[in-house]
């Protein structure tokens, strides 16, 4: 199960270091402006050992990175979208690592619209909409007990079509909409 204790961050390396057999590069925390970013890439490319001999020490690659969850950055990932994703995830944690790896999208909004929660499981969801919507109230009041209600069933045509469920920590799921 993905749990997160880190903030996420970058190692940024210099290729030219790298290039000319020397591991030289720097780790960035990555929930920063990615202009804050640059200038600790800026800073780290400046003292490259690299530049002793002879190189121009302007490329940089991503060689590592930790606290993404199991989000996929390439070497040459931009820093806005790096500096977009590591705020989403120190703000919103493993859900919005989910979102977005169910949607590919880092668009804060759309993941406030869409998440739902953090639930047991799809049928609790399911109680618990009804409950909040006043359905179950309203069934008790006509006679209807509650107990002959199959959450399970209407939890299973929800997430058919409406809703899905991606796995969160203690053996719960997060819930989000299908648009």
């Amino acid at each position: 199960m993905l749990t997160l204790t880190d903030t996420p961050r970058i190692y940024v390396a210099c290729l030219a270091a790298y290039n000319n057999g020397f591991l030289h590069g720097t780790w960035i925390d990555a929930d920063q402006d990615a202009d804050d970013i640059w200038a600790e890439v800026r800073e780290m490319l400046k003292q490259s050992p690299a530049w002793k001999l002879g190189d121009i020490c302007e490329e940089w690659a991503i060689h590592d990175y930790e606290g993404f969850g199991y989000i996929h950055l390439s070497e040459g990932e931009g820093f806005e979208k790096v500096s977009t994703l590591a705020k989403a995830i120190t703000k919103h944690g493993p859900a919005f690592i989910a979102f977005y790896d169910y949607y590919g999208e880092t668009d804060l909004e759309q993941f406030k619209d869409y998440y739902r929660g953090i639930y047991d499981d799809e049928e609790d969801f399911a109680y618990q909409m009804l409950d909040d919507l006043g359905s179950l109230d309203t069934w008790e009041k006509t006679g209807m007990l509650t107990c002959y209600i199959d959450f399970k069933a209407i939890a299973r045509d929800w997430f058919i079509s409406d809703y899905f469920a991606a796995p969160a920590p203690d053996h719960q799921i997060f819930v989000f909409s299908r648009n």
